[in-house]
């Protein structure tokens, strides 16, 4: 016996067969003698066929949360002396000529306590017994020769974690196979006969029989993946080639974008691992006996090695920190596998819960990963009476090469580019293929699932659902061979139209490489028509190329910024700021984009613009304003030349038809524009320069939350009229915009060179988990600063400033405000609290004006 097994006595280890855990009678067990699953014993032979009198009982003890089998779990009859201890994987077999007991149990150190009644009639049985962990409590352990035994098997874990993370290899390389799914779940049969939304899926609920869930579910989505994966270290360089792909059920952009973040990489030996967008504390990070508490249960045998069985809870269970346990193998200091769950009291939203799972199997001199799981359960407000989403994810790995060759050679090969590829026949796989090439046989459960989905895709009401939801979450809807909408747009106020009415149009869906939209508006007060239309057209998307054409006669609130909140729509009818006066202008502006993307990160986009701005009343125009012979004009008419350069290491997506989602990147973005006006070109009176450089960033601090941050710095050569100007963005919302200065309005400040920051920390729980009365409510704590510091040149002040309207300029006097508030209100609201430090207010301003409050809606995990 190893010195660490002798160790576990300490830590209240005792024999599995004798000494027991209390039996909890409400514990899930499935009988599935009427299907056998790949992952329980072998199909009979002659030593395990069904004797004519005896009794023969056999399955699969798995965790109920991941599915995977539970190793060396103790199947008994009580009292009798008689039972077995399950495998590695969690298989037994037990075979008697009579019944020891009409009751058999099943327990796990760790897990909750199952027993099962069996009738003597039956002589055969194949279960699949479902275990649920124990609330587990580790309290202070007391050892008086020495340290505590787990901590210096920790340290030891936490010393040799360089040595054993399969990343420190030169290379590797695996075949990977990857299945998704998501359901719906928790729906009754009351629910398919009541509600007219499920009626017709009523049949889900007369085929339990053909699925091995004890509740119905609905598949929404499944996915199948084989691939190629090769990794280097030095230089870092990976490429991921997609042999065969499938997908069934729900296949549009916003399901995949949600389920896209399933497609995380797990690593147990980095100190963080991402659950969604958050980083939870790895039960062996560098810092593990800071966050967590360990003990030692048990000792067996894997793979020839000594192995260790490890139980860990975090020290705090606010914080972003697992339960579960892990094996570790003995003198080696490896890990052999490990279950992780996000615990009910961590500060995360619509997760009623998550497991994650990892398995490790000896390669060479390597424990390299073998198998892992990502199993997360969807629910509104953790309610369980209300139906909800699950998601599962399982990948397996094969062919593991490590140290390889061919590694360099396929990953140097100079005719391929793109970290992923697709090969042209991956989409076009038969399900014939994909029986011969799956390398995990599909249990009856998930064949059935895979007929079942074929079939709720191909009924008619389903595309019917599909649509309504599409329309609600998007705004447009496809009708025939047009779109309607956005929703949103068609009604809204100002102070020019009066009451505007709006009507969309576009190109459908199904048209895959053209886009087309086009809308008319009328304003009741004005009596005038306005319109626009922009067209994309997808030149190809690996990496995306794409040329964007619009033109828009329309009045607009927009300046040279283009990601403040529109005034085109019904929302902006009720959150504009009180007393602020609207600073509206008729813009007739024509835009053609170019945009190529390279496989390096860097793309660039070539724009040309003509642009005729006329304001309306506040904003000036008397003796600013010049057309091309120099007289003055009530309009400004330009038009440029520009190109837009941006660079993004290693940045990924989540791609759409037309548009496409960033995941989030470690690594900061850079932006440079560079932008010159022409005079004399379709009637453009100006001529100018003009640059912007910004670098942006959104990364992880953990501990301690997440930090967005934007630097940015432009200057304008030329002496121009202040739409040409930077007119520094502000906010007349009472909504929050993250891009632009709360407290300060639109057209307030004017700047020919400018340098600026925003700053958003959010810092999770913070605060709030140490109030008690608070902590349950799940609240988030922020902290904001924007500021911007800016100069106007004297000929630009001279041209702009004291005609008719009260521009200021930020020389001398920065801009500066602050804020801080509460998010997570419900899991949706946000509340920001923003102070203007500087400037100083002027006489003739209220002092209200330097303080506001804003709400906000934010959909975050």
């Amino acid at each position: 016996m190893s010195a660490w097994a002798q160790t576990t006595d300490t830590a209240g280890h005792r024999d599995t067969l004798t000494a027991r855990p209390r039996i909890q009678p409400d514990t899930t067990v499935i009988d599935t003698l009427d299907f056998v699953l790949p992952e329980t014993p072998k199909p009979q032979t002659e030593t395990t066929r069904r004797p004519q009198s005896g009794y023969i009982i056999h399955g699969k003890v798995v965790d109920a949360a991941t599915g995977e089998g539970i190793p060396f779990a103790t199947v008994f009859f009580f009292g009798t002396g008689k039972g077995a201890a399950a495998d590695l994987d969690g298989n037994f077999i037990l075979k008697y000529d009579k019944l020891p007991s009409d009751t058999m149990r099943a327990e796990a150190i760790g897990y909750k306590g199952v027993r099962k009644l069996l009738n003597r009639e039956k002589k055969e049985y194949n279960f699949i017994i479902e275990m649920e962990r124990a609330v587990m409590a580790l309290g202070e352990v007391t050892v008086h020769a020495g340290e505590d035994p787990a901590i210096l098997l920790m340290r030891k874990v936490i010393e040799r974690k360089p040595y054993n993370d399969p990343d420190r290899a030169d290379n590797y390389a695996y075949e990977a196979y990857n299945r998704l799914e998501a359901d719906l779940q928790r729906l009754t049969k009351d629910q398919f006969e009541k509600i007219p939304l499920l009626k017709s899926y009523s049949f889900i609920y007369n085929n339990l029989d053909t699925v091995s869930e004890s509740k119905p579910y609905l598949p929404l989505y499944l996915t199948e993946t084989l691939s190629d994966y090769y990794f280097r270290r030095k230089p870092k360089k990976t490429r991921e080639v997609i042999k065969a792909s499938m997908v069934k059920g729900v296949n549009n952009e916003n399901v995949v974008k949600f389920l896209g973040t399933f497609h995380q990489n797990l690593n147990i030996y980095k100190s963080y691992v991402p659950v969604f967008d958050k980083k939870f504390v790895s039960p062996i990070s560098d810092e593990a006996l800071l966050f967590y508490k360990f003990r030692i249960i048990d000792t067996q045998v894997a793979y020839g090695h000594n192995i260790i069985l490890v139980q860990y809870t975090p020290k705090r269970p606010l914080e972003n920190c697992f339960t579960g346990d892990f094996w570790v193998v003995d003198s080696v200091y490896a890990i052999q596998r490990m279950s992780m769950e996000v615990g009910k009291e961590v500060n995360v939203n619509w997760l009623e819960n998550v497991a994650l799972y990892q398995e490790f199997a000896p390669i060479d001199s390597t424990w390299f990963c073998i198998k892992d799981k990502f199993i997360a359960g969807f629910s509104a407000y953790q309610s369980k009476k209300l139906p909800g989403m699950i998601g599962r994810k399982t990948t397996t790995y094969h062919h593991i090469k490590i140290n390889s060759d061919t590694v360099d050679k396929v990953l140097d090969d100079p005719k391929v580019k793109q970290d992923v590829v697709r090969l042209d026949s991956a989409k076009h796989m038969s399900d014939e293929w994909w029986n011969n090439n799956r390398p995990d046989t599909l249990t009856k459960n998930e064949a059935a699932i895979y007929k079942m989905v074929d079939t709720i895709n191909q009924m008619p009401i389903t595309t019917v659902y599909k649509n309504l939801v599409t329309f609600l979450a998007t705004g447009v809807i496809d009708v025939g061979p047009i779109q309607l909408g956005p929703y949103y747009n068609i009604y809204s106020r100002n102070t020019v139209e009066g009451s505007r009415f709006r009507f969309s149009i576009g190109t459908p869906r199904k048209l895959k490489n053209f886009q087309f939209n086009a809308y008319v508006a009328y304003g009741l007060r004005d009596e005038r028509f306005k319109y626009g239309v922009t067209g994309k057209w997808m030149i190809d998307r690996t990496p995306w190329t794409y040329i964007y054409a619009m033109h828009v006669n329309d009045v607009s609130q927009t300046t040279n910024y283009y990601d403040q909140l529109g005034a085109d729509n019904i929302f902006s009818t009720f959150f504009r700021k009180h007393g602020v006066p609207w600073k509206l202008a008729f813009t007739n502006d024509t835009r053609v984009e170019f945009y190529k993307q390279y496989f390096s990160g860097l793309s660039h986009k070539l724009i040309l613009e003509q642009r005729e701005f006329t304001p309306y009343a506040p904003l000036p125009t008397a003796d600013i304003f010049r057309d091309i012979s120099g007289n003055t004009a009530k309009s400004v008419i330009s038009s440029e030349v520009g190109l837009d350069l941006r660079f993004a290491w290693k940045e990924k997506y989540v791609e759409g038809q037309f548009t496409r989602v960033v995941v989030r990147s470690k690594y900061p973005v850079i932006n440079l524009t560079v932008t010159s006006g022409i005079k004399g070109v379709l009637n453009s009176a100006y001529n100018y320069q003009k640059a912007r450089l910004a670098l942006t960033g959104n990364n992880y601090i953990p501990p301690f939350g997440m930090l967005y941050y934007n630097a940015f710095a432009g200057k304008y050569f030329g002496t121009l009229p202040y739409p040409l100007l930077e007119i520094h963005p502000g906010n007349e919302y009472y909504y929050y915009n993250k891009y632009a200065f709360q407290m300060m309005n639109n057209y307030e400040f004017l700047s020919d060179e400018y340098a600026g920051f925003n700053v958003e920390h959010d810092l999770g729980g913070g605060v709030f988990n140490r109030i008690p009365l608070l902590k349950k409510a799940k609240f988030r704590q922020f902290w904001t600063a924007k500021g911007v510091v800016g100069n106007l040149s004297k000929e630009n002040q001279l041209l702009n400033l004291e005609k008719g309207y009260a521009f200021r300029t930020l020389k001398g006097s920065p801009y500066l405000e602050l804020g801080t508030g509460v998010s997570n209100i419900l899991q949706v609201g946000r509340l920001d609290f923003v102070w203007r430090v500087t400037p100083k207010p002027l006489a003739s301003e209220a002092k209200w004006r330097y303080f506001g409050i804003f709400g906000s809606v934010q959909f975050q995990f």
